[in-house]
């Protein structure tokens, strides 16, 4: 139990490092704000946010609004799920608003002892941070005081956030003239995200996140991908047909990532920000790794990546020194900031042959694809430099090797320079690829 816990915080860390001061919008239905997950929302919260995360969090209300209009006598009216909110309504969604806020505000103030939020408090701030307009009248409908976002006060809320602040903002908007109108959720938060430039937007829905035609967790899509499934309607629940949208147009305005994961499991935030897994689904402009050279500055990552498979004898161990010298041999990927994946190429041109080498994926990686991605990039460097074939010395993968193409030969085989460095009481393996 606690090396495992050990384990989590040691792989928590580049996460944390990497989300420091960064901005996280946080939107969520009245579900959570009327069940039993606020509370532990309102912890997690004040997690992230002591640990430097900048956050703003949108709520909304549908359900304490129904119960107000259905208390007050007053009919909930929807078109194409967007309620109709004629001026009885919107008395009965300032009141419903108003409450859910305070109460949010109520739970992230807690400071008791033997609670998460033991010792801490958080300053809760808000404001008419949201310039609204009518919908008007939507196929024959008039939405009247049913509103979508015009323009968001992003530098007001920065100030706020610069303030270590947590922004909580509720789906109300005024306009110019003084009218208040009723805002959906997932529209404010989008439009609050994009705003601010957020690195990252989340949606707490009623689904672990899109799944497949299986009914399997979808990790991470592409917003064309989905904008695929969403002109499907494949496995849509009520709330990812009103999310994903949203998601979709957030990455193509800039937000860097929007994360689709399940309102009700516990400690779901934590989750899937601080685990390489996650337990929801990435929507993103483009795929999530980026392959790339590597520079000086990813030595230490390279360092701790190759480390394990060093220890086992995977790998011959290479120092830091050494790797500082030989970095621009070196192709990485990255998924979300983090060094997940790496190669290198020692070029023998006399031979027109290349060593591949370093070659190691994290194990949470490996069924990715990141080994063929980095195996491509490497044949196409050797080509680039007018060589014929790709050598590489194994103990441990060479059917991997074999699968894609790879033919086991001799160590007499090796570039004359190679050949004279075998290891014969390793006896790594050789195998050869032509690439020309």
């Amino acid at each position: 139990m606690s090396q495992n816990f050990v384990a989590w915080v040691r792989g928590a860390a580049p996460y944390i490092h990497a989300f420091r001061g960064k901005t996280f919008v946080i939107g969520f239905g009245g579900e959570i704000a009327a069940g039993e997950q606020a509370q532990k929302l309102a912890y997690d919260c004040n997690l992230l946010s002591a640990l430097g995360i900048r956050l703003v969090l949108v709520h909304g209300a549908r359900p304490q609004i129904d119960a107000e209009l259905a208390r007050r006598g007053v009919e909930s009216r929807f078109h194409n799920n967007v309620r109709v909110t004629d001026a009885d309504a919107l008395d009965g969604v300032k009141a419903a608003i108003a409450v859910t806020r305070l109460e949010l505000e109520a739970l992230l103030s807690q400071g008791l002892p033997n609670t998460p939020m033991a010792g801490s408090y958080i300053r809760v701030t808000g404001g008419n941070f949201i310039i609204a307009r009518p919908e008007g009248v939507v196929d024959g409908v008039d939405l009247q005081f049913t509103g979508s976002v015009r323009k968001i006060l992003a530098e007001e809320i920065a100030a706020d956030l610069d303030q270590q602040n947590v922004v909580l903002i509720s789906p109300l908007g005024v306009s110019p003239s003084g009218e208040i109108f009723n805002l959906t959720v997932e529209n404010v938060a989008e439009e609050v995200a994009v705003a601010l430039s957020a690195e990252k937007l989340l949606y707490l829905c009623d689904a672990p996140g899109l799944l497949d035609v299986d009914g399997q967790l979808i990790d991470s899509i592409t917003a064309d991908a989905a904008e695929r499934m969403l002109q499907a309607g494949q496995g849509l629940t009520e709330d990812l047909d009103l999310y994903l949208p949203c998601a979709i147009r957030a990455v193509r305005k800039g937000v860097n990532r929007v994360h689709l994961i399940d309102r009700d499991r516990d400690g779901a935030l934590l989750l899937e920000f601080f685990t390489h897994q996650g337990v929801g689904t990435v929507v993103s402009r483009d795929v999530l790794f980026r392959l790339r050279e590597a520079s000086v500055d990813d030595v230490g990552a390279l360092v701790s990546l190759l480390a394990p498979l060093e220890a086992d004898g995977t790998l011959v161990r290479r120092g830091r020194e050494l790797l500082e010298q030989e970095i621009t041999r070196f192709s990485v990927v990255e998924h979300d900031g983090m060094l997940v994946g790496c190669a290198a190429l020692y070029p023998f041109s006399e031979e027109r042959a290349a060593e591949l080498a370093c070659l190691a994926v994290m194990p949470e990686y490996r069924e990715a694809g990141l080994g063929e991605m980095l195996l491509r990039r490497m044949e196409r460097r050797a080509r680039e430099q007018s060589l014929e074939a790709l050598f590489v010395l194994t103990t441990r993968t060479a059917h991997w090797f074999r699968e894609r193409g790879f033919v086991e030969v001799g160590p007499e085989r090796l570039p004359s320079q190679k050949r004279d460095l075998y290891n014969f009481q390793r006896r790594s393996k050789v195998l050869v690829k032509r690439i020309k």
